[in-house]
């Protein structure tokens, strides 16, 4: 039995790692078609790494009006030229192979009559591109600088929704933590490669296979909670029965957090990737907040998922059964719950919040092999802050870290910001060790 549960185990991951591989390898290895419209380079065909160039046009002197029709030329160190124009809209978007010292140059005699670049604003710009830039943004300013200075008051409604809009998604993944802890008693620490696990998933239906983002995303989803489900069933159900302690298992997490980490790394090369889709949206301005339909779709697609789940809890056979769980496992087992499935059903749930967690950070901080590592601290700031095994509380305190996070980029640099959630913990572990809302059920 065990030879047939490390077979199937290696069978997993090197499945896996080949569909990683082919996909990563076959994305960026395909061949690049003529750039003469808009959006013309979308579809990669170079080989070997690239950037995405883009960028607005707006003539400030007519109230930010669009300036479609002008050309953007890109020269590339090996001397090859790539051309693209702005849209309707002013926007333009060129994906160049990321070899080394790029020029890039706006074509003062293709602008409009009467239009002009601003004086002073750098023309050609010469930028060095690598693999570890997948994407730059550039600035070629037309028209008068009628800019107003920012004061620090003026930002606060801008980062109040950046810290809400990572607080939700963050919330997903959190909640997943926390059912998981406030059922077993682990402290899962590869965690958070589950997160990154939706995001890879996403881009190897997206980009490798090229189904649409939310199919790509649904499908995401799916794996996660597949992943979930075999990782109890094949490894950590088999740990508990042969009465492995909490500690042990949690050094095991640790180790896995590893072998995962390094697993994605060596399917994506260490490379920083994006999805097709979506990934540049036009945005919209209301009440001081820039934002975009993009946002709203993924703010509404989360708290669907946070309030079913919660509700479930609440309100299902399942869920009741979870809650008892919780609480005394030894208790519902003798009551008739059939304690391995709960178990099970909540580490695939779970993966599944992590996966729809990864799949949403991949728009705004794209796919990378470290993505979950990097919030993983967070997610345990969030469930500490709101109260550990609580689901309203892992919901409640990622938002609050979100929102603090990114307030503390007013004060502090925003290299630093990561650095205020711990803070935050620290302080609630002093002051307030069982959390914002405490803890008399340890779900739900």
């Amino acid at each position: 039995m065990r030879l047939r549960v490390a077979a199937v185990l290696a069978l997993l991951m090197g499945a896996f790692l080949f569909t990683w591989g082919s996909a990563a390898q076959a994305a960026p290895g395909e061949q690049a078609p003529s750039a003469s419209t808009p959006f013309a380079a979308d579809k990669d065909k170079d080989k070997g790494p690239v950037t995405v160039i883009s960028g607005v046009l707006q003539n400030t002197a007519e109230g930010n009006e669009a300036v479609p029709g002008v050309t953007i030329r890109v020269t590339t160190s090996e001397g090859d030229t790539l051309e693209t124009e702005s849209d309707e809209s002013g926007r333009y978007q060129l994906k160049v192979p990321a070899t080394g010292e790029t020029k890039i140059e706006l074509v003062t005699d293709t602008l409009p009559e009467g239009v002009q670049l601003r004086e002073g604003i750098q023309n050609p710009l010469t930028v060095t591109l690598d693999s570890g830039r997948p994407s730059l943004s550039t600035v070629f300013a037309v028209g008068p600088d009628n800019r107003a200075v920012e004061s620090w008051y003026d930002r606060v409604p801008q980062t109040i929704w950046d810290g809400a809009y990572f607080g939700i998604v963050l919330a997903l993944g959190a909640l997943g933590l926390s059912m998981v802890f406030g059922t077993t008693g682990l402290t899962n620490f590869s965690h958070g490669e589950l997160v990154t696990f939706g995001a890879i998933m996403t881009y190897v239906f997206n980009v490798a296979i090229g189904w649409p983002i939310w199919v790509a995303g649904l499908l995401a989803m799916i794996c996660a909670a597949a992943f979930g489900y075999l990782q109890d069933t094949l490894f950590w159900r088999r740990l508990r029965h042969r009465g492995t302690g909490l500690i042990a298992m949690m050094i095991v997490s640790i180790g896995l957090q590893f072998l995962l980490r390094n697993a994605y790394q060596y399917g994506t090369g260490g490379q920083t990737l994006n999805y097709d889709d979506y990934m540049t949206p036009d945005a919209s301005h209301a009440l001081g907040v820039d934002y975009t339909t993009r946002d709203l779709i993924i703010i509404a697609i989360a708290v669907v998922l946070l309030l079913s789940v919660t509700i479930a809890l609440q309100k299902t056979r399942i869920g009741r059964a979870t809650r008892a769980v919780a609480d005394n496992p030894a208790l519902a087992a003798s009551s008739g719950i059939n304690v391995d499935r709960v178990i099970t059903v909540v580490w695939t749930v779970g993966t599944m919040l992590a996966g729809a967690c990864g799949v949403m950070l991949g728009f705004t901080q794209s796919v990378k092999f470290d993505l979950g590592a990097q919030v993983l601290l967070v997610m345990f700031a969030a469930i500490t802050v709101g109260g550990l095994g609580s689901v309203w509380g892992a919901i409640i305190g990622s938002v609050v870290v979100g929102i603090l996070i990114e307030m503390s980029t007013l004060i502090i640099p925003a290299e630093l910001k990561i650095a205020t959630a711990l803070f935050v913990l620290i302080v609630v572990l002093m002051v307030r060790p069982q959390g914002l809302l405490g803890r008399k059920e340890r779900v739900g």
